[in-house]
């Protein structure tokens, strides 16, 4: 019964006609997030470049506040890809095991930190080829990486975005690669720079999945609250 229950909840958000924001209105959104939060930035706490990657690996299917939580002390003892290195798979897995999946990422984080070192003299390439050829990147790690630490206005969909997207009428994609294009397509150049971290923070905070909180909401007067 509850399959079915859950079946059904899936053919009618499939079944759902997003309507769609207009540029003018899309502009006034961003500009709203814009004035509440000038400068957004990623709530992972590292200390450089090679932890952050690390962080963005660890933070797959895991929150930022778990991953954050299990680095803490990790840090204190490793900052470089030759420390993480020294430290050993088993040593991560120890600092990390807190967190889903650790011991797949635990072996992304040491393949990646030795071709690191062997590969790019131990710093972290800027490139999308050369960031997602590392174990455990993807497209949306090395949007991160690139939007974080390049200043380059990616777009990295994660599953906040995939699902305030089409709520707030910002896209009708069904895959992260449509909503992806979409966003990129859509939002006004001057924001894009910072658009992913108001949408996941608007996302985690306040449009969250089972009650969004439309009341305290800043652009609920412009969302078309689709299939709410």
């Amino acid at each position: 019964m509850k399959e079915k229950k859950e079946s059904k909840k899936l053919l009618e958000k499939d079944a759902c006609s997003i309507v769609l924001q207009d540029e003018r209105t899309i502009f006034e959104i961003f500009s709203l997030f814009q004035k509440a939060n000038p400068e957004p930035k990623t709530e992972l706490l590292a200390p450089n470049a090679f932890t952050l990657l690390v962080s963005v690996v660890l933070s797959a299917q895991a929150t930022d506040r778990s991953v954050n939580k299990a680095t803490e002390a990790l840090y204190k003892k490793v900052q470089t890809p030759e420390a993480m290195l020294a430290l050993g798979e088993e040593g991560l897995k120890e600092h990390i095991k807190t967190i889903g999946l650790y011991r797949v990422k635990a072996g992304y984080v040491i393949r990646l930190s030795k071709i690191l070192v062997e590969d790019f003299q131990s710093k972290i390439p800027l490139n999308r080829e050369d960031l997602e050829s590392l174990p455990g990147v993807g497209r949306k790690t090395a949007s991160v990486i690139l939007n974080v630490l390049a200043g380059e206005a990616t777009m990295p969909v994660d599953t906040h975005l995939l699902r305030i997207s089409p709520r707030i009428g910002l896209s009708d994609g069904k895959t992260p690669l449509q909503v992806e294009k979409d966003l990129l397509e859509r939002i006004p150049k001057e924001f894009l720079q910072h658009a992913h971290h108001w949408l996941i923070l608007h996302g985690r905070y306040v449009c969250i999945a089972r009650n969004p909180k439309c009341e305290s909401c800043l652009i609920s007067h412009l969302c078309k609250k689709n299939c709410l």
